[in-house]
């Protein structure tokens, strides 16, 4: 497979940087214009300031992109409601067809992998959709079948996050809580769900991680939740979920098209307040996974 590498991120592979891959859904599909593009530069300079080289991850124009310069952030941001949803089993369709479009988890995980990076942050993983237990995110299996470590704050609340976690542990993915001994709910910091092993600092993280991936594991989900001045009052955004959750059953939004939806229905609901959260918990995000990023790197030299 062809990538198209932009130079900032080639310069760091080549001289042994950490690199922190960051999706680009989040930025087409996650939030609204004009709000996502300062979002999508500000992940990126939070990235930086911790200390690695972000590294956003497209398909355009059928090129899959690992790195994007200012004109094409620009461009996803603005036209992103245009642009597919590309998971990981999209992506050959759209390099055939010479499409563009924005990435998933699935995807990003993928594409990152193959280019050799190995921590991507992003703001919640798909998973097990509320009332259909069917429905079950490729995001899941992604991780399962990718050595690499992905950030979120959990996965998105719109979700079944109880069934969301029971699959991770049946797909072998291993869970970390970051700070956290309970799984994060996206806007909120508690979920009531437990998790089985808990890290304080990115310097052991990097060590469990890196010992995981020496006995053959794969994907690694660093559960890092939204900072306490950020999170959203838990009555209110289940009662915001309950009512999108409902309104898409009523309109018959399924698939690839529910994510999206939910989202924007969340955002008005809230009267913006969601939007707000997201962005303080995927900047949080990014922070942490360029300071894993750091570590692994400094355990390189070990």
């Amino acid at each position: 497979m062809d990538l198209v590498i932009s130079p900032d991120v080639a310069a760091a592979k080549s001289s042994g940087k950490p690199i922190v891959a960051l999706e680009s859904t989040i930025v087409a599909h996650g939030l609204p214009w004009p709000d996502n593009l300062p979002i999508a530069r500000e992940l990126e300079d939070a990235v930086r300031a911790a200390g690695a080289v972000p590294a956003t991850i497209a398909i355009i124009d059928g090129k899959p992109c690992v790195g994007l310069d200012a004109e094409t952030l620009e461009l996803l941001a603005r036209d992103g409601a245009k642009l597919s949803k590309a998971g990981a089993i999209d992506i050959a369709v759209h390099m055939a067809r010479k499409t563009s479009a924005a990435t998933t988890v699935s995807a990003t995980s993928a594409l990152a992998n193959r280019y050799g990076i190995r921590v991507f942050a992003t703001g919640g993983i798909g998973g097990v959709h509320r009332g259909d237990a069917g429905d079950v995110s490729h995001d899941l299996v992604a991780l399962a079948r990718t050595p690499i470590a992905v950030v979120s704050a959990g996965a998105k609340s719109i979700l079944d996050l109880g069934r969301t976690l029971e699959m991770l542990e049946t797909l072998g993915v291993l869970v970390i809580g970051y700070r956290t001994n309970e799984f994060p709910a996206f806007y909120t910091a508690t979920s009531g769900l437990q998790l089985d092993h808990r890290v304080d600092s990115a310097a052991e993280l990097a060590t469990i991680i890196r010992t995981h991936w020496s006995l053959g594991g794969g994907g690694v989900l660093v559960a890092n939740p939204i900072p306490d001045e950020a999170a959203l009052d838990g009555d209110m955004i289940a009662a915001a979920i309950e009512s999108a959750v409902a309104e898409a059953s009523a309109r018959d939004v399924h698939g690839k098209r529910l994510t999206p939806f939910l989202l924007a229905r969340l955002a008005e609901v809230t009267g913006g307040a969601s939007i707000r959260a997201n962005r303080a918990l995927a900047i949080n995000d990014a922070t942490v996974a360029g300071e894993l990023a750091v570590a692994l790197r400094a355990s390189d030299r070990l």
